[in-house]
């Protein structure tokens, strides 16, 4: 096998055994390491290495720790390794490979303590805001190297959209102060794991680190485990949490499960990837591909085929689709999540492409992960734009058959409907804000509507903006992401009105951020280098995030919507006799906001402050609104 990191970092060399008719090597184990302390004590090692499938016996002598089974795969070079781990301290133990004949194969394996219990992780909910940026496309340290040995070619060019850019994780560590500056709280970074493919032409590219070749390493072109960890430690100083992005669904082509597959039903459709012996370019190559209809998963109605073609097929072609209903290769997954968690410190986990994969043992996954960290969080991409579709995929829906036990949803309700509200006028019906309304009002479907995640748009639509400079229409957006009842998100420069659509390729909606690579003239990371309409921008939505920081209106805030009414959509939050209404003009003419349709919530406030500009509105008479006016007055 090829990268063995980790191993030699344990052990410092490959270990090897005479075996009855092959030499037999130990040339890595995943996890690479374990946490001893945890609710389930069971956990599976998955040796790799040349006839390791034929030794007869693992054992240990390390007290606590129990080797309950093996288990022999299809192909002859992996092991699976069960042990129970209940009662074992931390240390490194030695596992010992026996053969029919000579000595033992002897590999160090070390087990840790963990540095706090479940109970105590704490991930992002309704208080926070996620600030979702590409390592790849934000900053680059003055260090980079831009050719790394040992990865497979690759090239970095700014100047090509789909390819690589040279962003890393030294280089977000040098604006953690930026972040802070803004007023989010979590930041969320597209995958860092190892994506080793090569960049052949530009739309194989992935640089955006969704084909993973190595779960348990940081891809080395943005930095090491240990580097990503020191980040996380950093930003945790400074009250940012972190959410990492996950694959369950697919991985990699260049994978070492695909050229040499652990077992026959380790993929799903693998028949040509075995024919091939995993090696051949599947580009242009007959096989089956994801219909990209989500429906089937829940439709009562559907066909087999349907489904099949839903959750069987591949995403793409240069991405291997993961058979889940294999338990080994689930429990490996499962182990992956909780490492990460374990070993990094992460605060969340974003699933990619959530209902693709196989609906029972992914949520055997999150139930896992909520018994072990009861108040960490997951959010998955469920990428249908119906709310009862949505709901029905949030842990404890009653609209489904299993319980998901997914605490965090997508809501693509929001981001489609706000997508067309902004090129509308808000008439008495269907149009403009309208279609906000008819969304939020569903909210009965969810079991948890506050633990549902909003957003203008993200690396995998276009950009709110397209390609115009709409600040009003922006401001509309924004106001209501941070002031309605869910956890928002927003993509990086947004803030300072970054545009981009995917006429032509993905990569123009994930341009580079302007200041973080050398040689950027516009640095828009200082007020300095920003242009009066990005700092106006910028100031306009810090205010708006610093407000709602720790801000009980917020987390606790009971919602009141009212139906638009002359072209003015509001929504109010209410609690402990404070109170916040956004109100959005959704005309290109002026329009009156009648303060008496509201009494229900202004009471008797008289005075009121809109919190983007700090100006005093008065509450006992009504106000002309400008053109797609955005006013967020709290009192």
């Amino acid at each position: 096998m090829k990268r063995l990191f980790f191993l030699f970092v344990l052990l410092g060399q490959i270990v090897t055994m005479s075996a009855a008719k092959a030499k037999v090597t130990v040339d890595r184990i995943d996890p690479t390491d374990w946490y001893v302390g945890l609710k389930n004590p069971s956990v599976q090692l998955m040796v790799y290495g040349q006839g390791i499938r034929d030794v007869q016996q693992v054992t240990t002598d390390y007290p606590g720790v129990k080797i309950d089974s093996l288990v022999r795969l299809d192909s002859p070079n992996y092991l699976l390794v069960y042990m129970n781990v209940k009662d074992a301290q931390p240390g490194t133990m030695t596992l010992q490979f026996k053969g029919e004949k000579g000595k033992p194969l002897k590999v160090a394996y070390q087990l840790k303590a963990r540095e706090m219990k479940g109970e105590e992780r704490r991930g992002f909910d309704i208080s926070d805001v996620l600030y979702l940026l590409m390592p790849d496309r934000f900053a680059q340290s003055a260090g980079h190297n831009p050719q790394l040995k040992g990865m497979r070619a690759y090239k970095e060019d700014r100047n090509a959209p789909s390819l690589r850019h040279g962003g890393d994780l030294k280089g977000l560590q040098e604006h953690l102060d930026y972040f802070t500056e803004l007023g989010v709280t979590a930041l969320w970074f597209t995958p860092i794991l190892e994506n080793d493919s090569p960049d052949q032409m530009d739309i194989w590219s992935t640089y955006h680190g969704y084909a993973c070749t190595d779960y348990y390493r940081v891809d080395p072109r943005f930095g090491t485990n240990e580097e990503y960890r020191q980040l996380i430690d950093d930003c945790h100083e400074k009250g940012l949490k972190v959410v990492m992005d996950m694959i369950f669904n697919h991985c990699g082509f260049e994978h070492p499960w695909v050229a040499d597959m652990p077992s026959k039903d380790w993929f799903n459709l693998s028949d040509w990837l075995k024919a091939s012996g995993g090696t051949s370019d599947p580009r242009g190559t007959d096989f089956l591909q994801t219909s990209y209809k989500l429906t089937p998963v829940l439709d009562p109605y559907a066909s087999e085929v349907d489904r099949r073609e839903t959750q069987d097929a591949w995403f793409v072609s240069t991405m291997p689709d993961l058979n889940q209903r294999n338990p080994h290769l689930m429990r490996y997954l499962i182990q992956n999540s909780i490492w990460w968690i374990e070993t990094a410190g992460i605060d969340g986990i974003r699933m990619d492409t959530y209902p693709y994969a196989f609906r029972e043992p992914m949520a055997q996954w999150m139930k896992e992960l909520d018994e072990e960290y009861p108040n960490f969080n997951t959010v998955g991409e469920t990428w249908v734009t119906v709310p009862a579709y949505t709901a029905a995929w949030q842990k404890d829906s009653k609209l489904s058959d299993i319980n998901s036990y997914l605490k965090t949803v997508m809501d693509f309700s929001f981001q489609e409907a706000l997508d067309s509200a902004k090129h509308e006028e808000t008439d008495a019906w269907w149009r403009g804000y309208n279609r906000l309304y008819n969304s939020f009002c569903y909210d009965y479907l969810y079991p948890n509507p506050s633990s549902v995640m909003a957003f203008l748009d993200n690396h995998d639509t276009e950009r709110f903006l397209g390609n115009g400079q709409d600040s009003l229409a922006l401001k509309q957006g924004l106001a209501l992401l941070l002031t309605v009842n869910r956890i928002p998100q927003l993509y990086y420069g947004t803030e300072i009105m970054m545009n981009g659509t995917k006429e032509v390729t993905d990569g123009y909606v994930r341009k580079d951020f302007p200041g973080g690579f050398p040689g950027d003239t516009h640095n828009a990371f200082t007020k300095e280098g920003r242009t009066k309409a990005e700092n106006d921008m910028f100031t306009w939505l810090s205010r708006l995030l610093h407000w709602r920081q720790n801000n009980p209106l917020i987390t606790n805030g009971k919602m009141i919507q009212f139906i638009p009414h002359n072209g003015i959509y509001v929504i109010a939050r209410k609690y402990g006799g404070r109170s916040v209404m956004t109100i959005l003009n959704g005309t290109t003419k002026p329009a009156t906001f009648e303060v008496a349709r509201y009494q229900e919530v202004i009471g008797n406030a008289r005075r009121a402050k809109d919190v983007p500009t700090g100006r005093f509105y008065d509450l006992s008479k009504d106000h002309k609104l400008k053109p797609r006016q955005t006013l967020v007055l709290a009192w």
